[in-house]
């Protein structure tokens, strides 16, 4: 069956299709199945390999390719040359990736930030690395907004928070992952210095997972062989739930220019920032700020693992209960206030148990509140055009936090650096204010769409392939209770 063919028993209103639920349920777990571990895997070793130089500094990167680097500049230069070059590809990459097919694009990307990062360990000067860790950004720039957009083709938006946490998690996962091995390296008697050994470990894997992304990731639902012509119907239908969009791999230049025409985008910017300080804030000197603890090089690197599991397992917890109650900001303000409070213990107690327990707080709330974020913004920006222009627009913004906080963390600032967890801890408090603002303003444009159009049917699709989030879109907002809805009722035409 052809996609127009397909597109024309979707679309065709006199003929809606029949969906049985177990049915449903079979597609979701196929999908799962195949799309979850790849993409899930693809985070792991984009976040190993862009964090990973903290970890390295521990094992004498400064010493063999800086100099010493007895202030900390350079290395904070090297941390956050990924960041600048991340920031400017994002917008023009993830509207690009509209014209690709996932599998390639995903594919390319890969095998480009696994060759960057492995490179790394060939670096002998502060050129090499500034170089390496360039290109790092660039492609991995390329992963990072497209990931909600690709799900957002196969889950509906009352799955979208659950899988988007499953694949954020990894960036958890790695850091847990990234400690353990490091500290295995940390004992390893190679040829070679650890902290290149480190690259080459945990580049590699990456170019791996490019090839499996090519040869298995599925391609849209109306142009994916992995899909037989029924679950092709059913997947263009779910993803027609609630919206109906710019399909295929084409870009509606009108909805690009609404995404930088809305002032949401450059709110969610500022919320994404203030998290983005303390994401690489924890990624970068995580390690080096527990050594201040009175740990050992190796016990720090171990140290930095349970934070990160149990970071893991709390954005889950929130992804899910979110996506129960179709409810992100409450989330998001409360996952933003325990990092804030996590950072007040840094700056209060000097007990080390207790700043040991702040480190808790503050991995767990950060990492929570950007899973439950870009579940958020994946729906709320309705057509894909305008996801995959607004998407990396609010990143980009974000990402300049990433910047900043590659830089409030000194050598010469240790080992109290309370000019650091102060900043973190008032964008942290930020981000939760703001994130209340946004969500009363989704909730009173619902209110005020539902008094000028009548309520909307969540269950209907939503034409917005003209306006996008306009008049008959509704927003995910402050919600106290979500009844569960059911799938509309469809009839198959074979």
């Amino acid at each position: 069956m052809s996609e127009k063919q397909l597109s024309d028993i979707v679309h065709n209103d006199s003929t809606p299709l029949s969906v049985d639920p177990k049915e449903e349920k079979r597609l979701v777990r196929k999908l799962d199945a195949r799309i979850l571990p790849i993409i899930c895997l693809l985070y792991l070793f984009a976040f190993l390999d862009r964090g990973n130089l903290g970890n390295a500094r521990l094992q004498g990167l400064p010493q063999d390719t800086l100099g010493g680097d007895p202030t900390g500049h350079l290395f904070d230069w090297v941390n956050s040359i990924f960041f600048m070059s991340y920031i400017l590809s994002q917008i023009p990459l993830g509207i690009v990736f509209k014209l690709f097919h996932p599998p390639l694009w995903m594919a390319c990307i890969a095998l480009g930030w696994g060759i960057s990062s492995t490179l790394m360990s060939t670096a002998f000067n502060f050129g090499g690395l500034i170089t390496a860790r360039l290109f790092l950004g660039i492609f991995e720039a390329g992963l990072g907004p497209v990931i909600p957009l690709y799900l957002s083709l196969f889950y509906t938006k009352d799955e979208l928070g659950t899988r988007v946490a499953s694949y954020f998690g990894f960036a958890a996962v790695s850091g847990a992952f990234g400690g353990l091995i490091a500290f295995g390296i940390q004992h390893a008697h190679a040829a070679i210095a650890n902290w290149r050994l480190l690259f080459i470990i945990e580049g590699v894997p990456a170019v791996i997972m490019g090839v499996i992304a090519l040869l298995f990731l599925p391609k849209r639902p109306e142009s994916t062989t992995f899909l037989n012509d029924r679950e092709r119907v059913v997947a263009l239908a779910r993803m027609n739930r609630g919206t109906s969009s710019d399909t295929g791999t084409t870009v509606d230049k009108a909805h690009v220019l609404m995404a930088f025409r809305d002032w949401r985008i450059y709110a969610g910017g500022v919320i994404y920032f203030g998290l983005n300080c303390a994401l690489a804030s924890i990624s970068a000197f995580l390690p080096t700020i527990l050594k201040t603890f009175g740990f050992t090089n190796a016990n720090a690197q171990l140290l930095t693992v349970p934070p990160y599991a149990v970071a893991a397992v709390v954005m889950l917890t929130c992804s899910f209960t979110s996506d129960r109650l179709q409810s992100r900001g409450i989330f998001m303000a409360l996952s933003s206030c325990i990092s804030g409070i996590g950072f007040v213990l840094l700056l209060a107690v000097e007990n080390v148990h207790v700043r040991y327990f702040s480190v808790f707080c503050i991995v767990a709330g950060t990492y929570a509140s950007l899973g439950v974020m870009l579940a958020w913004f994946s729906h709320n920006l309705g057509s894909e055009s305008k996801r995959a222009a607004g998407t990396p627009a609010y990143m980009a913004i974000g990402q300049c936090g990433s910047v900043l906080g590659s830089h409030i963390f000194p050598s010469t600032e240790g080992p109290r650096y309370m000019r650091g967890f102060g900043i973190c801890c008032a964008l942290a408090f930020l981000a939760a204010l703001l994130t209340i603002v946004l969500s009363i303003s989704y909730r009173m444009e619902n209110k005020r769409r539902d008094e000028v159009y009548g309520k909307s049917d969540v269950r209907q699709r939503v034409d917005v392939s003209r306006l996008a989030d306009k008049v008959g879109f509704r927003y995910i907002c402050i919600r106290i209770l979500m009844p569960s809805v059911q799938a509309p009722e469809f009839r198959y035409i074979p």
